[in-house]
């Protein structure tokens, strides 16, 4: 079997291959050698200039348009690195303004308090809104954001006798919206039941009156804060959560106690302003006042409701960038923020280590990006109590949920146990979330569904950008106390994303046509016995190899993958002892094929194309390597027709090997030495005989040939069963007693030990391979546990069809917005 192994190609799929195509010349007659892998792209001004004269006024408008897209990239992605590398641009929130402003300034005994922040008193009174009277988000949506923000507001200046007909409108607003309150199918922000109705309260006892509201329902508020202290004080997140609330508890709260255990370092509750002010005013925290004052020095008269958020700022964007393929432009940017976030991690800073998604999400990107991070920093997450007794688990937050489970993904070694726990415990409540239909609001069950079913080291990046473009949706806003926004980026990147896609689509077209016409100048297209399929046999290389650079590459791995797959098939269906032999002996001659002859034509077809080919690809790989690699090239198809006979042996006579026989052949027969060892050398580093002659090289190989072959016994052991073929499954299964279920949990900890391996070695800092090529190493194991994640990939063409026209072919399913009307990109 081999990584592209195909049930005999389907009749709607031949078209691919070209099939029955210019008469078969005579056998041993000569013919022309075959052409370059490299594309003959037509240089497009002169394609233009034969329609469009040079100065024609649809010529101009062209180049014009040619120049206005590009200074428009240009200005986007200069918008996306300002935006990353500043870190923190929050909006200001006037829910915590107003309780900032409430903060009064010391004072002598006996005196009257006076204002610690009167900017912030003067802010509030400039930014209500004329036409309604209300503050905070105008959002219909936020209705009760704006009604919570509205109170704090008229709180605030009822406190300091100020804008007394500012104080009636906001009553009023309040009063008109006041059905919103109760309403269960309106947004809450985080804290709702508590923080609303002991702000009433509050303004209750200030002698404050909503118009147009009834006492009974005023009660019924009240009561709300009760029913829901009620419920808070039975959970297991009780204590955490009213500290994080502590602004809508006043007196009702030990705030000695609270402050004990939930005062961060830089003075604040849970780096809430509104909640760090009310442990100003009701307990007169030095603490808190230093934070407060800090805030203030930094934002002016007007605070945003969480500080310091910048790390969960640039985490998430480096995050969306590289989920949307557009990383490698900002790589600089990139690497100043990791370089960042790492300094904070190395020194536990509050602001990452104490924020359930801030801290996964650095854990996961700075391990993928190289950095020396222990999972220790995660054991605080490690048990299902430890997200229900915190914030999160009290607001249901299923992106935090998300963040761990993805963290739990990148496990390097056998015992990072805290990420298995992790791993199976996020799982199972984001599965128990999507049964009960209780997702975070702002989380979409389709992501959920997603990630769930796609660990990322079973996904191609092409597939994970192209989904992740099409479900883009903004990711600035978080609903907390208030909502929190900043000043993003996100047009910008979607932009860019899409054109970039599809820039990459029209490359891997051209390179489809340049395979297409080779298959034809090698004469694949007359074996009518073998699969020949360059659209699929691309997808590997092209959903991992994106960038323009690696044209040659994903050429080369294209060719090799259908030489393997042409090869197998010989083997694998051809009834003919004398043509498999023949073909043997013909690779192992190489240079003095001559001496053997061919048994038929189709033996001559297969081993000219190989032969060709190959020598046509070290020739080429000689310009990047600068020496001679046609030895490697020619012993790894020696090693794949040789153990590929043995196999053949195996089925003919009947004959059951030892798990250590099956495996020392099935490895190699997987074929990834003829593709991977081949296009690894146009990846761009030259490769010395040391280093793929060397240990790292050889442990790099036999991994992912583990996860390939094993993972593609699991799913064709009953077919090769009925076919009388061997398969790791069927020879475990009998020294287990004969249980197949067993045999498969032990295939799946070995594949697991290899993946995990192979991740390893990819993150970890030197090594004499150089990272480019372990990255492809790495590249090559997501496509293949991707293949056989739930079935045979190559064994139901339909699937592998849709996978390589989604990365190659179909064009992006997205709207684009311009100032005139919306767009459908088709």
């Amino acid at each position: 079997m081999t990584l592209l192994e195909l049930a005999l190609a389907a009749p709607h799929l031949a078209l691919f291959g070209h099939r029955a195509a210019a008469p078969r010349p005579r056998s041993g007659v000569a013919r022309p050698p075959p052409q370059s892998h490299r594309c003959r792209r037509k240089p497009l001004l002169a394609v233009q200039s034969r329609t469009r004269p040079t100065g024609s006024p649809a010529a101009s408008r062209g180049a014009a348009g040619v120049l206005e897209r590009g200074t428009k990239q240009k200005d986007r992605t200069v918008a996306i690195r300002e935006r990353l590398l500043s870190g923190e641009a929050p909006l200001p929130s006037a829910y915590d303004t107003a309780w900032v402003a409430m903060v009064p300034a010391p004072a002598p005994a006996g005196s009257a308090p006076a204002l610690r922040y009167p900017g912030c008193v003067d802010w509030v009174l400039r930014s209500q809104r004329r036409d309604d009277g209300s503050w905070g988000p105008s959002d219909p949506s936020l209705r009760k954001d704006a009604l919570s923000s509205t109170l704090a507001c008229v709180l605030a200046l009822r406190k300091w006798g100020a804008g007394g007909d500012a104080i009636e409108r906001g009553l009023r607003f309040i009063g008109r919206n006041w059905s919103c309150v109760t309403d269960g199918s309106c947004d809450a922000p985080a804290g709702f039941g508590v923080i609303f109705p002991g702000m009433l309260a509050h303004a209750i006892g200030m002698g404050l009156e909503i118009p147009l509201v009834r006492q009974a329902d005023v009660d019924a508020v009240l009561r709300l804060r009760d029913r829901e202290l009620r419920g808070i004080a039975a959970s297991a997140s009780s204590q955490a959560f009213m500290a994080y609330v502590a602004e809508g508890l006043g007196d009702l709260l030990d705030w000695d106690k609270a402050a004990a255990a939930y005062q961060r370092n830089n003075g604040s509750f849970f780096d809430s302003p509104a909640a760090t002010a009310a442990a100003a005013i009701y307990s007169h925290n030095d603490g808190a006042l230093d934070y407060l004052d800090s805030v203030v020095a930094k934002f002016g008269s007007a605070v945003p409701t969480v500080y310091p958020r910048s790390a969960y700022t640039q985490l998430r964007m480096v995050d969306t960038l590289e989920k949307m393929g557009i990383s490698r432009s900002f790589s600089s940017e990139i690497n100043t923020t990791l370089d960042m976030i790492y300094r904070s991690w190395v020194t536990n800073d509050e602001e990452i280590m104490l924020d359930m998604a801030t801290c996964t999400m650095a854990f996961r990107l700075l391990r993928l990006h190289g950095y020396d991070v222990s999972s220790d920093g995660l054991a605080q997450f490690g048990s299902e109590s430890s997200f229900h007794g915190s914030i999160q688990g009290h607001l249901n937050d299923t992106e935090a949920l998300l963040e761990l489970l993805k963290a739990s993904h990148v496990q390097i070694t056998d015992d990072e146990l805290v990420l298995e726990r992790i791993g199976s415990w996020s799982s199972e409540l984001l599965k128990q979330q999507l049964r009960s239909g209780n997702i975070s609001r702002l989380v979409d069950p389709v992501e959920v569904e997603y990630v769930l079913k796609f660990p990322f080291y079973s996904n191609v990046d092409r597939l994970e950008h192209r989904w992740n473009i099409e479900h883009f949706k903004k990711q600035n806003f978080q609903k907390l106390k208030s909502e929190y926004r900043t000043c993003d980026a996100d047009e910008e990147i979607m932009s860019l994303a899409v054109d970039e896609f599809h820039s990459c689509q029209a490359a891997y077209q051209e390179e489809l046509r340049c395979i297409e016409r080779w298959v034809k100048e090698v004469r694949l297209d007359e074996l009518d016995y073998a699969r020949v399929m360059p659209l699929i046999c691309l997808l590997p290389s092209a959903s991992t190899m994106f960038p323009a650079e690696l044209s040659e590459a994903r050429i080369v791995a294209a060719k090799t993958n259908i030489l393997a797959t042409i090869v197998d098939d010989l083997f694998d269906v051809g009834e003919s002892r004398e043509e498999m032999e023949n073909l043997v002996t013909l690779i192992e001659m190489w240079d003095a094929y001559e001496r053997v002859g061919f048994f038929s034509e189709r033996v001559e077809i297969v081993f000219r194309a190989v032969y060709d080919t190959s020598n046509d690809i070290a020739v080429r790989a000689a310009a990047v390597q600068n020496r001679n690699i046609i030895h490697h090239i020619a012993e790894r198809w020696a090693e794949l027709a040789r153990v590929m006979m043995v196999e053949a042996e195996w089925r003919m006579s009947g004959h059951t090997p030892s798990m250590d026989e099956y495996m020392a052949v099935a490895e190699p027969s997987y074929a990834l030495g003829t593709t991977v060892l081949t296009f690894l050398y146009f990846v761009g580093p030259e490769l010395s005989e040391d280093v793929v002659r060397g240990s790292e090289y050889g442990e790099l190989f036999r991994h992912i040939n583990i996860c390939g072959r094993l993972l593609n016994d699991l799913q064709s052991y009953e077919r090769e069963k009925d076919q009388g073929k061997i398969n790791s499954v069927l020879l475990l299964a009998g020294r287990l007693g004969g249980s197949v279920e067993a045999a498969k949990a032990e295939l799946r900890s070995v594949i697991a030990a290899s993946r995990r391996a192979l991740l390893r070695m990819l993150v970890r800092d030197g090594g004499e391979v150089p990272w480019q090529c372990r990255r492809e190493f790495w590249n090559i194991s997501k496509v293949v546990h991707l293949i056989y994640m739930e079935v045979d990939g190559y064994a139901s063409p339909k699937e592998m069809m849709r996978a390589s026209n989604e990365v190659m072919i179909e064009p992006l399913r997205v709207v684009r917005k311009t100032k005139t009307h919306t767009r459908g990109v088709l």
